[in-house]
């Protein structure tokens, strides 16, 4: 009785990454090498909720009774795959959701660079997939686990990611052939050679050393530097805040006087400085508090107003960050269409307070705009004419402290920061949960409106939270209930629920 096995294979590739070509190479590699061999292949539904799913399975020549052929499967089985390839960490992760990777058996591969799914990418809030923790599911799940960034890797040989995959799976050992035998292969594919091999060679070099996730997770990061414009805050924070704090003040402080000027900068730290004195005994607690207050404070002091959208699309580096994407050549001109609607609260929202309080508040005022607002513009930043509306729209910035937004964000700023540092002595989960639950307010229009609707009905609740043993777990519940649908229908189920 026969008691020899197919060697069983599982790609994960998305369009465009040569899934096809390198199971082409490994149907190629058996055959000429002993070995029948089959592939088949499920698309995906989409590029970003799916990627194709190539299988192959080989079997020896020498183990085939004479006259006689081996029958394969058409899709792997959990738990009965030798080796699996992920191009992406995603898929990798969907890969150990299928229940392909098991520890006794399995040889997995997968690239940590990420792109990210459409559900990833459509959540009103950070919708990220922990990528340690699918590193740490891999690491623990396979027998062996290969783990590099081989899209880079790719990039740096001017190759596809195929190729790198491919040296990879050739460092594993785990395939009855040798580096010459793989190389071989691509050599009589006969497109893009020396690249190819390049690439083989780079992801050869790599899996020898076989990374773990501790390995490529980024450590924790130092103080980044700031120029000199603002070395005297970074030497402030130094002296005045929590060291495990720095890195993200730093990037507090940058962004601030990116959004507005040096002094709006050192605002944000003259509204952190109180928060130092209430931090909780805890050391843990107190870092992950100031660390989410200073985070949220940055975003929230760099709300999106018209002067911020208009000063974010006339930036040079904009610009260039466009024409790299598309690939623009010297003989060929970018055009950059810009929808915008702007409403009238957004027109009263950059007027000074005063007269933006009142356009808001007379009829006939508000009358006289809001046909011009009624359908959107399409601005070409590219154009002359375009890019100067915008400009002199980006140009009022020094007019921003003045404005009507200005002064009511800054005084929701003021209560948010009021409430956290009541609570951090006492209450410093519960605390950190309100600084994170400014997540809810974000964008600009209808978005912000939202958002800040959902702000408001979630902090209502917050003096009935304080006297439950699990209300920062409640609030925590409360805000991802906001975050999880753009009606509000969630959120409303979990309120009437919460008594």
């Amino acid at each position: 009785m026969n008691t020899q096995h197919s060697i069983t294979i599982a790609i994960l590739a998305m369009g465009g990454e040569g899934g096809g070509v390198l199971a082409d190479w490994l149907v190629d590699l058996a055959e000429q090498n002993g070995y029948f061999a089959q592939t088949t292949s499920v698309p995906g539904v989409a590029q970003r909720t799916g990627a194709t799913v190539y299988y192959l399975e080989m079997f020896p020549e020498a183990g085939a009774p004479t006259g006689r052929l081996p029958t394969m499967a058409l899709s792997p089985v959990p738990g009965e795959v030798d080796i699996v390839i992920a191009s992406e960490l995603m898929e990798a992760g969907r890969a150990l959701q299928r229940g392909l990777v098991t520890a006794n058996r399995t040889t997995f591969i997968a690239s940590t660079h990420r792109v990210y799914s459409m559900t990833e990418r459509t959540a009103m809030g950070d919708g990220r997939v922990n990528s340690d923790k699918l590193l740490a599911g891999g690491q623990a799940a396979a027998q062996r686990f290969v783990s590099a960034d081989f899209a880079q890797l790719a990039e740096d040989t001017g190759s596809l990611i195929s190729p790198t995959l491919y040296g990879a799976l050739a460092a594993t050992g785990r395939l009855p052939f040798s580096r010459a035998q793989f190389e071989d292969t691509i050599t009589r594919g006969g497109v893009g050679v020396q690249s190819s091999l390049k690439a083989f060679a780079a992801g050869f070099a790599v899996a020898q050393q076989t990374p773990t996730p501790a390995q490529v997770s980024a450590p924790v990061a130092p103080m980044p530097p700031v120029g000199s414009r603002l070395a005297a805050l970074a030497q402030r924070i130094q002296q005045d805040f929590p060291p495990a704090n720095h890195a993200t003040l730093a990037a507090g402080i940058t962004r601030a006087a990116d959004y507005q000027d040096v002094a709006y900068a050192a605002s944000y730290l003259d509204r952190l400085q109180p928060l130092i004195s209430h931090l909780p005994v805890d050391p843990k607690l107190a870092a992950d508090l100031m660390d989410d207050t200073a985070r949220h404070l940055a975003l929230w002091m760099s709300y999106e107003d018209t002067v911020r959208v208009a000063d974010l699309k006339t930036r040079r580096s904009r610009f260039n960050r466009v024409g790299g994407e598309v690939k623009l050549s010297q003989t060929q001109h970018l055009g950059i269409n810009e929808f915008l609607h702007p409403r009238v609260e957004e027109i009263a929202d950059t007027l000074p307070a005063g007269l933006g309080r009142w356009l808001l508040a007379t009829p006939w005022a508000r009358a006289c705009i809001e046909p011009f607002t009624r359908k959107g513009r399409i601005v070409q930043t590219s154009s002359i004419r375009g890019y100067l509306l915008l400009y002199t729209i980006a140009a009022m910035r020094p007019l921003r402290p003045r404005s009507l937004r200005f002064q009511v964000e800054h005084q929701r700023i003021t209560d948010w920061l009021a409430t956290i540092t009541r609570l951090a002595p006492t209450q410093p989960a519960l605390a950190l949960e309100v600084a994170r639950s400014q997540r809810l307010v974000k964008g600009y229009g209808d978005t912000h409106a939202r958002g800040w609707r959902s702000y408001q009905r979630v902090m209502a609740k917050l003096p009935q939270l304080q006297t439950m043993p699990q209300g920062a777990q409640q609030l925590a519940a409360l805000s991802q209930a906001a975050l999880a649908d753009d009606s509000g229908k969630a959120l409303e189920h979990l309120l009437a629920a919460t008594v």
